[in-house]
């Protein structure tokens, strides 16, 4: 129904910034919540952002609030992913993630996932 890919991640130092974008086709992009998500070896997948299908309401945690910022472009089925002042515990493979409901704050609630971009903070 949905494809995801992500492009953008790399390697960056503390205090730095990238941006991610995750490209959609298959459904129209705009009926479809979007999130991004992370994890690191041996942890659980946690949600970093979420937007609604209007793009008018975010979410998210408090460990990345006023760092991250997410967005998304109906017109360009992309949705985006600014990171700054990153922090050597953001170092994950970042994960784009679609789906028909509302909000949701676990991994299982999505239906569909991107191939993953490893963002990596140094010291």
């Amino acid at each position: 129904q949905v494809q995801l890919v992500e492009s953008g991640g790399g390697l960056v130092q503390a205090g730095g910034s990238l941006r991610l974008s995750c490209a959609a086709s298959g459904r129209t992009f705009s009926d479809y919540t979007r999130a991004w998500f992370r994890q690191a070896p041996g942890k659980e997948r946690e949600l970093v952002a979420a937007i609604s299908r209007s793009g008018g309401a975010t979410y998210y945690p408090d460990s990345v609030k006023g760092r991250f910022s997410i967005s998304r472009d109906n017109a360009k089925d992309t949705v985006y992913l600014q990171m700054n002042s990153l922090k050597p515990e953001d170092t994950a493979l970042y994960y784009c993630a679609a789906t028909l409901q509302g909000f949701r704050i676990i991994p299982g609630d999505y239906d569909y996932w991107g191939q993953g971009t490893q963002v990596t903070v140094s010291s």
